[in-house]
């Protein structure tokens, strides 16, 4: 005897009910459907032959049957139906389609009939005026308690079985995914009774499979619900066991993960056992290929190896400062320790390695900045401290030589007021800029260039250097007005200083692509292109000095970076020695 499985034994048993049920039921749905949208149509038309026959009022005669037939022709087209107007005796008055004087007697159509019985008339017949399957309803028109005529709305029945069909069609889509919907719902009932044989073998494969996770459900009979509580608990001490390894084992991993500090461990040959993510993007590698191999392959810095090695030699703690690559250089500060196993074997060493870069670029800077202020302020302060030494000495008594010192002595004093006017400037930028309290208002920008070029009008006049202004009155944008122009000023201002005599200077601005553009472009010396990235540093200077000669702080093109960047935007600077500059400011237009 072939044996097969108890779900083919089910299934097809559960497939041949689905099939009558939806069978019938789709056929009972189609059949009183059709018949509720014939019963509806039939309501809709007899409506129409009411209306229609209280517009005829009282000229159900053959007298008013020019202007019935028009009234008919009038109001077939706007309903989308046929109307004809019967009288009494079966004359037809008016009619959408057809002439009525050209029309036989309707006095012995079935629908009239019943009509001038005082009831509403339906059939459904061929219709030899248009040659196709009509759905005719009457209505008896009453005026004092009596009939004066008939008034019948017919439609195509085509046009009911088109709306029929694709009802239909609706009904079978939807009949056929109820039936694939139930066949595979009474698959999945079958499957589960089925499943019950199969439980214990497909539990006992999952086990072997390291699937400690999988429970049994409790099973129908008691021998197998017996056997299945057995193997749960001996996958739960399991799991329990390789879930407090694995989380041990997570937790040294996220620890190792999370740190910014890059975590190297080597054994005692200086192979490498495990690095964390940030020891893998120091070196440039991937953490589990560099796994197992020697350090020497991964780590090509000499102290950094010697400092491993010296840490595996020493046995003892180790702490170095460690300078790492050439070209790029990263400053590392180093700890190294020995690591033991717990019968206090040697196992290797633990380095840990704090990335210092930043922190070794900020205090250059700060030593730069502290030792470039010291120095614009040692040049005035030791010259005013001499001249006044001087003036106490005697030259007091020489009033001409006096007053040439004092006023050399004011001059430097006012370097000093604008060296500290920009610091403070610099300063309020800053702050002002970190907490987002720059306020900015949307406005013509060109009325700030007019303003930046009327400022810096007088001095250019002085060297005869020509400033020529090119922005579209319509160009608008949303900035800080007076930030702006200390921009623009600061560089019109460089400008007219480096220029020389009869030179030229072009400011311009114009928006494209949702950013505003300034520009001023001299016609000066230009600046070498090794001086162009630290050109934006505080207190930096291409000519010294030159520079001081010309009685600048060395701070305003600083400033200028910094109301830039405060305003979302960045500048840049293009330059060929001896022929001249341009600084190209970028803001968004809108902010």
């Amino acid at each position: 005897m072939k044996r097969r499985k108890l779900l083919w034994q089910l299934y097809p048993s559960y497939l041949v009910i689905i099939l009558l049920a939806v069978v019938a039921l789709g056929w009972y749905a189609s059949s009183t459907l059709r018949d509720f949208y014939y019963q509806q149509t039939a309501d809709s038309l007899e409506h129409q032959a009411h209306y229609m026959g209280e517009l005829i009022g009282d000229r159900f005669d053959s007298e008013h049957i020019t202007e019935v037939d028009a009234l008919c022709d009038t109001m077939g087209p706007m309903v989308a139906n046929r109307i004809t107007i019967i009288a009494l005796d079966g004359t037809v008055l008016g009619d959408s389609e057809k002439h009525p004087r050209a029309m036989e007697n309707h006095g012995t159509r079935p629908e009239i009939l019943e009509a001038y019985k005082g009831q509403r008339g339906i059939s459904i017949r061929f219709s030899n005026t248009l040659q196709t399957n009509m759905m005719y309803v009457t209505h008896p028109m009453m005026r004092e308690n009596r009939i004066v005529g008939v008034v019948r709305v017919a439609m195509a029945e085509t046009v009911l079985d088109e709306t029929l069909k694709d009802i239909y069609v609706s009904i079978a889509v939807y009949a056929l995914l109820i039936a694939l919907f139930a066949a595979l719902f009474s698959l999945f009932f079958a499957r589960r009774v089925d499943r019950h044989v199969a439980t214990i073998k497909e539990g006992a494969i999952r086990f072997a499979h390291s699937d400690l996770e999988y429970r049994f459900e409790p099973q129908p009979s008691d021998e197998m619900n017996a056997l299945a509580e057995s193997m749960n608990h001996m996958a739960e001490q399991l799991l329990e066991r390789i879930n407090t390894i694995t989380s041990q084992r997570n937790e040294i991993q996220a620890v190792l993960s999370s740190m910014v500090e890059a975590v190297l461990v080597v054994d005692t040959n200086r192979n490498i056992v495990r690095m964390n993510t940030a020891a893998a993007s120091l070196f440039n590698c991937s953490s589990s290929d560099a796994k197992g191999r020697s350090t020497s392959e991964v780590v090509h810095d000499t102290d950094l190896l010697n400092f491993i090695d010296a840490v595996l030699e020493t046995r003892e703690y180790q702490e170095s400062h460690i300078v790492l690559g050439d070209t790029d250089e990263r400053f590392l500060h180093a700890n190294g320790t020995i690591l033991r196993d717990a019968g206090n074997q040697l196992l290797g060493a633990l380095v840990v390695l704090n990335d210092v870069t930043r922190l070794e670029k900020l205090e250059n800077i700060r030593r730069d900045f502290v030792a470039n202020v010291s120095h614009e302020l040692k040049t005035p302060i030791t010259s005013i401290k001499g001249f006044v030494e001087t003036l106490k000495d005697g030259a007091m008594e020489d009033r001409d030589s006096a007053l040439r010192f004092l006023d050399i002595i004011v001059k430097h004093t006012d370097r000093l007021t604008a060296i500290i006017e920009d610091l403070l400037a610099l300063s309020r930028i800053e702050q002002e800029s970190d907490q987002e309290q720059i306020p900015v208002t949307w406005g013509h920008v060109k009325d700030v260039l007019d303003g930046a070029v009327m400022v810096c009008r007088s001095k250019a006049m002085e060297k005869n250097v020509a400033i020529n202004l090119s922005c579209d009155a319509v160009t608008q944008a949303s900035y800080n007005a007076l930030l702006v122009e200390q921009a623009v000023v600061n560089l019109i201002d460089n400008a007219i200083k480096y220029s020389e005599r009869g030179g030229s200077i072009d400011v311009s601005a114009h928006a494209e692509n949702s950013t505003l553009y300034l520009s001023v472009k001299d016609t000066g010396a230009g600046i070498p292109q090794e001086h162009l990235p630290r050109l934006f540093e505080r207190f930096y200077r291409v000519d010294k000095a030159r520079s001081r000669k010309l009685g600048g702080t060395g701070l305003g093109l600083a400033i200028v970076k910094h109301i830039v960047q405060a305003h979302g935007g960045a500048i840049d600077v293009e330059s060929v020695h001896g022929e001249g500059s341009t600084f190209t400011i970028k803001i968004p237009i809108s902010r």
